[in-house]
């Protein structure tokens, strides 16, 4: 472990997850454990042997373990442990920070990523809109999205098919074009990159929650204003 010869407990942190892709790592498995062959998907630049020595650092730190899923599976999986699941916050924010950040002229965005980009960019719409839990389906992955109380969003993988509302497409440029506004929606399920099924009310509504965040340099839209795209 790298040690910043620091006593405070930012230096101590950083000594454990401030190494380069440990945090994005952290972020692969926030929301349910992955197969190293899933990891190594969601995080395409990073070589598997650098993916292999993140994962035993994080292990030896005690915020990652490995464990067998029982059948018909009979997979290895890796999993956050309780003290790495207190990263949730921390990862959040930094990337509610990032957000603001001018966007690199190349790079990809896992899907994994983008599920936990809608948490940190979700607006509720006015009092009395459908909240109803809606199924995010982005290829072979399955979420449940669910507006809180307090005007979070919480996002948990699988159960997508339950939803009263899918919202479904084949890859995750589609969906970030769609609810950030860069593309119509409707124009997108014309083409059928994006398909809705079940409730659309429930569906459209939760469409437009997500207001593109401006970059540094930007005039930052006051969020009270910002209505839902239709």
């Amino acid at each position: 472990m790298r040690s910043y010869d620091d006593l405070c407990g930012l230096a101590r942190a950083l000594a454990v997850v401030g190494e380069r892709w440990a945090l994005l790592v952290v972020r692969e498995l926030l929301l349910g454990p992955k197969r190293f062959s899933d990891l190594s998907r969601g995080l395409p630049a990073m070589s598997q042997n650098v993916l292999s020595q993140r994962l035993r650092e994080l292990e030896q730190a005690g915020l990652v373990t490995r464990r067998v899923l029982g059948p018909p599976a009979s997979a290895r999986v890796y999993q956050l442990t309780p003290r790495g699941l207190e990263l949730e916050e921390t990862v959040l924010a930094l990337g509610r920070w990032g957000s603001r950040q001018p966007l690199p002229a190349t790079g990809q965005l896992s899907v994994d990523a983008l599920m936990l980009a809608l948490r940190t960019t979700y607006l509720p719409g006015p009092a009395g809109d459908p909240t109803s839990p809606v199924g995010v389906r982005i290829g072979a992955d399955g979420f449940v999205a669910e507006a809180e109380p307090d005007g979070s969003l919480t996002i948990t993988r699988d159960g997508a098919d339950r939803c009263a509302a899918v919202v479904e497409t084949d890859d995750v440029g589609t969906l970030l074009e769609v609810v950030y506004g860069y593309r119509p929606r409707e124009d997108a399920e014309r083409s059928g990159a994006l398909r809705v099924h079940g409730d659309r009310r429930i569906a459209e509504h939760f469409l437009g929650c997500f207001p593109r965040p401006a970059t540094t340099g930007d005039v930052a839209p006051d969020p009270r204003s910002s209505e839902p795209r239709r």
